[in-house]
């Protein structure tokens, strides 16, 4: 039986809270009884903490890698302390502990891809090999610490590595929306990358009849169009009442029975907020979310909506995101067209 599932013995400071609330974490060898050793290979960074971190080192390579580095070097984890947000990381099993509740059927040299946050994990850096701006990804050379109670995914065979990385980034997104999306429902996108791609496919895979997504970049909107997953909405989503406009006229009216806002970028509350019907719901995903805002926000038009935040687990994410890519082919060639790297 596990003695420490959530990793409150690997807290520095300050004491006595859960890992993802430490300010400090500690991820020195050797490894507890009940944990599980990976040698890591790559983080993906999350999309709010990476954007952050571009603009602040003007997307100078050098300059991010060494706030990456400074980060986890004072924290112990990757937490941005702008955003808060962290990411995911891939990597290979180094050491099982002998209580670790997973170890039936895991071996040392196993490829996984983690499903808990970089906030919470922690992480020792011994180089960072190279910053790839476009992908958010990361490639180190260094270890992190996985408590009894995290979760993690074996690399699949069938796919490509970058493609499951980028994709199990997200993957509690798509899985919400198959969650929550009804047959015949009108439902928003707000945000058209990697995320919003995901789900306006499971959308349509669970029966909406009116998939729209916003993007402020019309290239990945109008694709989305152009592959038959959502109406596209071309717009700034920090600009509430254009957006509110644009929804209304492509739904006669009506407004969306359910919003879903995926964007990196914060401000886009009241656009989400707007477009969603009395009684309908907004899930809000985006690590840039301001909660305050949605709730006093709402509070302020009068909207009557159910409002959620995007809980980044859901049972079965893993396996929902891999079998979607699979089973949309046009969704994996627009993926892999992003976030896999073209080779000779």
């Amino acid at each position: 039986m596990s003695h420490d599932p959530y990793g409150v013995g690997r807290v520095l400071e300050p004491r006595g809270v859960l890992p993802q609330q430490a300010l400090r974490l500690d991820p020195s060898l050797p490894l507890r009884r009940d944990e599980l050793l990976l040698s890591v290979q790559a983080l993906n960074v999350d999309a709010a903490s990476f954007r952050q971190l571009r603009r602040a080192c003007g997307d100078d390579r050098a300059a991010i890698a060494r706030a990456i580095a400074e980060i986890v070097s004072q924290r112990g984890k990757l937490q941005n302390p702008v955003t808060g947000s962290g990411g995911m990381l891939l990597g290979t099993v180094r050491e099982i502990g002998p209580e670790y509740p997973a170890r039936s059927g895991l071996a040392v040299g196993d490829r996984v891809v983690t499903l808990v946050s970089l906030t919470l994990t922690p992480l020792h850096l011994q180089e960072i090999r190279s910053v790839d701006l476009h992908r958010d990804r990361v490639e180190v050379t260094g270890h992190a610490i996985l408590f009894a109670s995290g979760v993690f995914a074996r690399l699949p065979d069938d796919l490509p590595e970058a493609l499951v990385l980028a994709a199990l980034d997200v993957c509690g997104a798509p899985a919400l929306t198959a969650r929550h999306v009804r047959g015949g429902q009108r439902v928003l996108l707000i945000g058209a990358g990697k995320s919003g791609a995901l789900c306006a496919a499971q959308a349509k895979r669970s029966g909406a009849a009116h998939v729209l997504a916003c993007d402020i970049d019309p290239a990945v909107v109008l694709e989305l169009e152009r592959l038959g997953y959502a109406e596209a909405i071309v717009g700034d989503a920090t600009q509430a009442l254009p957006v509110a406009d644009a929804v209304r006229r492509a739904t006669n009216g009506a407004l969306c029975d359910l919003v879903i806002n995926v964007a990196s970028v914060p401000g886009t509350e009241m656009a989400s907020l707007l477009s969603v019907r009395d009684g309908g719901t907004v899930i809000f995903f985006s690590m840039a979310t301001g909660f305050t805002q949605a709730a006093l926000g709402a509070e302020g038009i009068g909207k009557d909506a159910t409002l959620i935040i995007g809980n980044g687990f859901v049972p079965g994410h893993a396996e929902l995101t891999l079998d979607l890519l699979r089973a949309e082919p046009p969704l994996r060639r627009l993926l892999e067209g992003r976030f896999v790297p073209r080779t000779g």
